[in-house]
């Protein structure tokens, strides 16, 4: 199926602007034209009921976190814990704002955002060290925060749904806290492996190759092994007792291929996976909500799966 004639036009003026990648670009200003492209893009004046900040107790110090709750909420919520994108080198509770209050509003459940520390200043596992914890804290006091600890997902989209990922994996493993939801937007799932969608669509395509190798070289940098997995959940030896899960996709992702196959092997695990594959689009999508109309419905149906998940946990 050809690319979608709006993600073209889109990706042909952003080629049009003389830039510099992201590789060749001072740290904070790569992580500032990434809030600076969510702030353009994203989700505008969603409205939802409240939002409060809080901080989390964390291995390393407390965790900036964020809770929206939908309007008219009232008794304890059903939440999904999500974690931001941006390769697990950007993001923020600010870049990702406008689409945490979209799952709000379109689920009618509660968000709560974490704030995860990011690499290089602390490469891995200190990502996987904060959302565990926070996961943690979240259940251990749900009842403080309005939350049904017996209804509660995570998710996140890329970087962030491969956190999500994880966390659903040492979550079974530990045993005691049970998720009713995982939701997995574009994840890496083999931190260094190599798939066909990685050749393929490793130019042009919004989240390019080099990117991807230079983002993961500073998250897990020489001396970590990328095929544990806590760092790719795909290389997980059972994936059986995992939550359900929803899982999408982008055809012209380099991610594609290795999100299919994690998909694949839970459903082969006896898991109940969902899988929302857009042949025409690009990883992240969902970022552009004022560029693209099926943006937002990808949001709103992602949401309203997540819904029923956790309505019948």
């Amino acid at each position: 199926m050809p690319l979608d004639p709006l993600v073209k036009a889109f990706l042909d003026r952003m080629a049009a602007i003389p830039r510099l990648k992201v590789w060749d670009i001072p740290l904070d200003l790569m992580r500032q034209s990434f809030a600076g492209m969510m702030e353009l893009t994203g989700p505008k004046d969603v409205a939802v009921g409240k939002v409060d900040n809080l901080t989390i107790p964390g291995p390393a110090g407390d965790i900036p976190a964020r809770v929206y709750a939908p309007v008219a909420a009232s008794g304890p919520q059903a939440a999904l814990i999500y974690f931001h994108g941006g390769g697990f080198v950007a993001g923020s509770l600010v870049s990702h704002d406008g689409l945490c209050r979209l799952f709000t509003a379109e689920g009618g459940f509660k968000v709560i955002a974490v704030d995860y520390r990011l690499a290089p200043e602390h490469p891995y596992p200190a990502a996987v060290d904060d959302a565990w914890a926070a996961l943690q804290w979240i259940e251990a006091n749900a009842a403080e925060l309005g939350v049904d600890a017996g209804r509660i997902a995570v998710g996140g989209d890329s970087a962030g749904a491969t956190l999500a990922a994880v966390v659903a994996q040492l979550a079974r493993d530990k045993g005691g806290l049970k998720l009713a939801c995982q939701l997995l937007l574009f994840p890496f799932t083999q931190l260094g492996g190599e798939t066909a969608s990685l050749h393929e669509f490793a130019v042009g395509y919004f989240l390019e190759r080099q990117a991807i190798d230079y983002f993961l070289g500073l998250y897990a940098p020489t001396g970590v092994d990328r095929a544990a997995p806590r760092v790719s959940p795909l290389r997980a030896a059972d994936l059986s007792g995992l939550p359900p899960a929803y899982v999408m996709l982008a055809g012209y992702d380099p991610l594609h291929d290795e999100g299919l196959a994690y998909a694949d092997k839970l459903r082969d695990a006896g898991v109940t996976v969902t899988l929302a594959d857009y042949p025409d689009l690009v990883h992240g999508f969902i970022y552009l909500q004022t560029v693209l109309p099926q943006a937002h419905d990808a949001v709103a149906e992602a949401a309203k799966a997540v819904r029923a998940a956790l309505d019948a946990a």
